[in-house]
């Protein structure tokens, strides 16, 4: 388990969506992101991505989505895909959640960890784990449907499981218009974690 030299740090969740004029568009938060490395040059190689699940549990069809923005990112950052049938340097498991709910998002402080292979917390009414899960539909009764995307990337020597670099990022879409889909919110997730890559370790960013 990585330790960074600052502390664990919490991203809270926005009080709630800003409304524009008289209350017809929504102001959305910026996706937010987070990176936790050892403060040295982060070790380069051939990777291979895999789905954050239980041993045995067959990836789902929208992993396929974030592991193929996961993998632009890597390669554009010096990482090469391992060829099928070769053992790769570096393994990159990739979790996602996404859940929708009527209305702002909760107020509810996430804190996250180096190592952790997730969030914890949570919001009221359920969220679902970063092993890869869709939370829908919510339902509301004409209300607005806001859909929290959220994407965890770990790096890890495939030899000794240990994690060399660890990325978390979150955005919020409008349920009701099309970049709310998984992916139109998985490429922008990516490129969040991976701006400036290795990115400041334990330092909250925003990309708007």
């Amino acid at each position: 388990m990585l330790r960074p030299s600052v502390p664990a740090l919490t991203l809270a969740l926005p009080l709630g969506l800003l409304l524009a004029g008289c209350a017809t568009a929504l102001r959305l938060p910026p996706a937010e992101a987070v990176r936790y490395h050892l403060g040295e040059p982060v070790e380069r190689g051939s990777v291979r991505v895999e789905p954050l699940v239980a041993p045995g549990v067959p990836a789902s069809i929208e992993f396929r989505t974030y592991a193929a923005a996961v993998e632009t990112e890597l390669l554009r950052n010096g990482y090469t895909l391992a060829t099928p049938g070769t053992e790769p340097r570096l393994v990159a498991t990739v979790g996602f959640s996404r859940t929708a709910q009527a209305g702002p998002p909760r107020s509810s402080p996430v804190s996250i960890g180096i190592g952790g292979g997730g969030f914890s917390g949570g919001r009221r009414g359920g969220g679902v784990g970063l092993g890869g899960g869709v939370g829908f539909p919510v339902g509301g009764g004409g209300a607005t449907e806001i859909v929290a995307s959220e994407l965890a990337v770990t790096i890890k020597r495939r030899a000794d499981q240990s994690p060399v670099w660890e990325g978390r990022a979150r955005s919020y879409a409008d349920g009701s218009k099309p970049d709310a889909d998984a992916a139109q919110q998985a490429p922008r997730l990516a490129a969040a974690m991976f701006a400036g890559f290795p990115g400041e370790s334990g330092r909250t960013v925003e990309i708007k």
